[in-house]
């Protein structure tokens, strides 16, 4: 008897009718991308995978067949005991892998002879990323989004969780990214998604977002870190009306510094960071600031990197990309305190 299937549209119309999404792909499968919420439960691991390969090459498909249901069928008894335990009669999965092959229909088939509510997604994983290719060319262009715009230092992230907070709807691609967008954007002990992970989150988010209400967004270049915006994202983002954050100097120099002091904390770092920056200031100039770090001048070097770096990219980029900065409406920042940022977002959330 085979499991149930469901359509993969079907299936993401409302993940929540399913108690749980099981990804019977292995561990690494899993950590490259994976469907919202899934937990993993690889039927056959990496290492098993593996060997059952070299079986399957160096003497049978019958014997590769034979010792991987071994395998599976072990695999999935761990499971029941250790992920699933005591669950009610009324608990219901969503079971899939890389197609929608035998490692799902494997695991469907147990849960389903248990009598668990269990459905196997049509075409697997791989149906699930064609469908998310699809959506991230579509979606982008159903929303209305305000830009935030201004040097770098400027607050716009604090400005955008301020937003969040305020009740306002935002993308934060930098969170989805887990990066912050620059060559010292690297977040302490966070390593960046996949792209395929990246386009999940973004998809994810864009969703469940309302057409109907503005959608605030950071204005990113064509890659945050390593991730690259979906080009019908980025064209639409560069078509839309700008808010343009102004805060002076010092103000900037303080915000930088409380958002990167592990920095402070680990200058070896930064200074091996700031090599990064030589192939387009020079040996002499990255010396100097790698002096600065040193020195512990930690002022100074933030306004000769924002004089000297930051600034002038911003200032070219912002220009050519974002077609609607020249009309955007400033918000002046009198501070780089929390309090500033909390206002001007409760301001611009009423403008909805």
């Amino acid at each position: 008897m085979h499991p149930k299937s469901i359509a993969c549209h079907a299936a993401l119309e409302d993940l929540a009718q399913f108690d749980t999404v099981i990804d019977a792909r292995s561990e690494s499968e899993f950590l490259i991308d994976h469907l919202p919420g899934a937990v993993n439960c690889p039927v056959l691991t990496d290492a098993e995978r593996a060997r059952i390969g070299t079986l399957h090459r160096q003497e049978s498909p019958f014997e590769a067949r034979r010792a991987g249901a071994a395998l599976v069928a072990v695999n999935i008894a761990r499971y029941l005991g250790t992920c699933f335990p005591e669950r009610p009669r009324t608990w219901s999965s969503l079971v899939y892998c890389w197609r929608g092959g035998e490692r799902s229909a494997s695991f469907a088939h147990v849960l389903g002879r248990i009598g668990w509510r269990v459905q196997q997604l049509e075409g697997g994983y791989r149906a699930f990323r064609r469908f998310v290719v699809d959506a991230l060319a579509v979606l982008p262009n159903r929303l209305r989004y305000r830009v935030l715009c201004g040097a770098t230092g400027s607050g716009k992230s604090r400005l955008l969780r301020h937003l969040e907070r305020a009740g306002a709807q935002v993308l934060d691609l930098e969170f989805l990214a887990a990066h912050r967008g620059s060559v010292l954007g690297d977040l302490p002990g966070c390593s960046q998604p996949s792209q395929k992970q990246f386009e999940t989150r973004l998809w994810w988010v864009l969703s469940h977002l309302d057409p109907a209400r503005p959608v605030f967004v950071e204005s990113e270049s064509r890659k945050v870190g390593n991730c690259q915006l979906p080009s019908a994202l980025l064209d639409a983002m560069r078509q839309s009306d700008c808010v343009n954050l102004e805060l002076s100097v010092p103000h900037r120099i303080q915000l930088l510094r409380d958002e990167y002091r592990h920095y402070e904390d680990c200058p070896d770092r930064l200074s091996g960071q700031l090599d990064c920056l030589t192939a387009l200031h020079g040996a002499a100039t990255v010396a100097r600031w790698k002096a600065l770090v040193q020195s512990a001048s930690w002022d100074a070097l933030v306004g000769c990197l924002l004089a000297e770096h930051y600034d002038p990219v911003y200032h070219r980029s912002i220009q050519t990309n974002y077609w609607r900065v020249g009309a955007a409406a400033r918000v002046s920042l009198s501070s780089a305190d929390e309090v500033d940022f909390e206002q001007a977002a409760r301001e611009l959330a009423r403008e909805e």
